[in-house]
């Protein structure tokens, strides 16, 4: 027991009255090597503090499966042979031009020549029957409507199909793993698809941290953690008025064996076009009938909180333009509405940013990843709270507009979180 409380005056912590029983409450053998490193994320972290970033060694080749959206568009006429380009590189060419302002930049910065980059030009316009590029004497080179409308589409076929490419390619790594020798076990993380999740998922890419993903709502997610299928669990709660009635939801499948640990909080509120030209400025809006809507899919936790705040204000559903319409991310929300088929949505204040869009706040939420308290114990899940703890993932989370993540890797009881529930 002494060896234990001097560990923790040397790590800069409060010694624990019990830290033998207290650790084997998590089912943890205080002479494990893990046992200093739990010891520390449970109970005394400096959140003032944040640490450098763990170094995961993996002890064998690490195997990454990626899979990305892929497109072509092609015309063709009776009696002759289809006239098809993979847009991939054109796509690429085109993002190059409207942020450098020149077709020649455009090619240096892609390696390409001249030459090259007017054939793909020239090319892709015969296709498409219209012009890519609107030249302007001393002023440069802008795109035409045709280019923004491409990428605006390359946009949106990313916002919504690579939550989707990124789980699956997690599911075909799992299958393929199990026939490796040595294979390694992953972290299971279970959660819906959100921007600190990203940058999260991103981090322990980058230290060839083994995790399998599933992107599933938040009641999916906790349900999935209930029937052991995996070790973290994400759900979110917004804060204030509706945080009892949200946490309902999902306390059916919390029980006192389950801990919590902070991801983040986020702001949700209204997506609309810059400037705001149909002049929202609540949900009382959404009724209007020159509005056009676009919702988060039936089961998604920022669609229930939606429904709680639209009951609140007495706003019927079915008297919304568009309620019905649904998009599985916040991005792919953003991305519908840039794109001109809808005039506002609801979401987190990244996505809008990331799309351009104006914001209109209305609710804060925390972001938890639930976990049993065995599962604390694990090598991998004691990593992933010290890459959330880390330096790294802080900076990455403070460029997230709308997101805080100064208490990411805390871990709490569902007690203490929620101590009116």
């Amino acid at each position: 027991m002494r060896a234990v409380a001097k560990t923790a005056v040397a790590l800069g912590m409060p010694p624990h009255p019990r830290p033998f029983s207290r650790l084997r409450e998590k089912g943890v053998n205080p002479k494990r090597p893990e046992a200093k490193r739990l010891f520390q994320i449970l109970y005394s972290r400096d959140f003032n503090r944040p640490i450098p970033t763990p170094k995961y060694v993996p002890f064998c080749i690490m195997l990454k499966i990626t899979l990305t959206p892929r497109w072509q568009a092609g015309k063709s006429l009776p009696g002759t042979a289809a006239h098809v380009i993979d847009t991939s590189l054109l796509i690429q060419l085109l993002a190059h031009i409207e942020s450098l302002g020149s077709i020649a930049s455009a090619g240096r910065a892609m390696h390409l020549s001249y030459r090259h980059v007017w054939g793909l030009l020239r090319e892709a316009e015969e296709v498409f029957g219209a012009m890519l590029i609107v030249k302007r004497p001393g002023q440069g080179t802008r795109l035409s409507d045709l280019a923004n409308a491409l990428l605006q589409a390359d946009r949106r076929i990313h916002a919504r199909l690579a939550p989707t490419l990124e789980s699956l390619a997690s599911e075909i790594e799992t299958e393929i793993r199990k026939a490796l020798p040595a294979a390694q076990a992953a972290l299971r993380l279970f959660a819906s698809h959100g921007f600190a999740v990203e940058s999260l998922l991103a981090l322990m890419r980058s230290q060839d941290f083994p995790v399998e993903v599933r992107y599933r709502n938040s009641t999916e997610a906790l349900a999935a953690l209930a029937n052991d299928e995996c070790d973290l669990a994400g759900f979110h709660v917004p804060l204030g008025e509706f945080e009892r009635e949200a946490l309902g939801q999902y306390m059916a499948w919390l029980s006192p064996e389950h801990m919590l640990i902070e991801l983040a909080t986020r702001r949700q509120g209204l997506f609309v076009a810059q400037g705001n030209p149909k002049d929202i400025s609540g949900l009382s809006d959404l009724v209007r009938s020159d509005v056009r809507f676009v919702n988060r899919q039936g089961g998604s936790g920022t669609r229930m909180l939606l429904e709680l705040m639209l009951k609140k204000e007495g706003l019927p559903a079915h008297g919304i333009n568009g309620f019905e319409t649904a998009e599985f991310t916040h991005a792919a929300v953003a991305a519908y509405i840039a794109g001109g088929m809808a005039d506002v949505g609801f979401g987190v204040e990244t996505a809008a940013a990331r799309f351009g869009l104006h914001f209109i706040p209305l609710a804060t939420e925390r972001y938890f990843f639930a976990v049993k308290n065995k599962a604390l114990a694990l090598p991998t899940v004691i990593t992933a709270i010290g890459l959330l703890q880390s330096e790294t993932f802080l900076s990455a989370v403070s460029g997230l507009q709308g997101y805080d993540a100064s208490a990411a890797g805390r871990v709490t009881s569902v007690e203490e979180a929620f101590p009116a529930a």
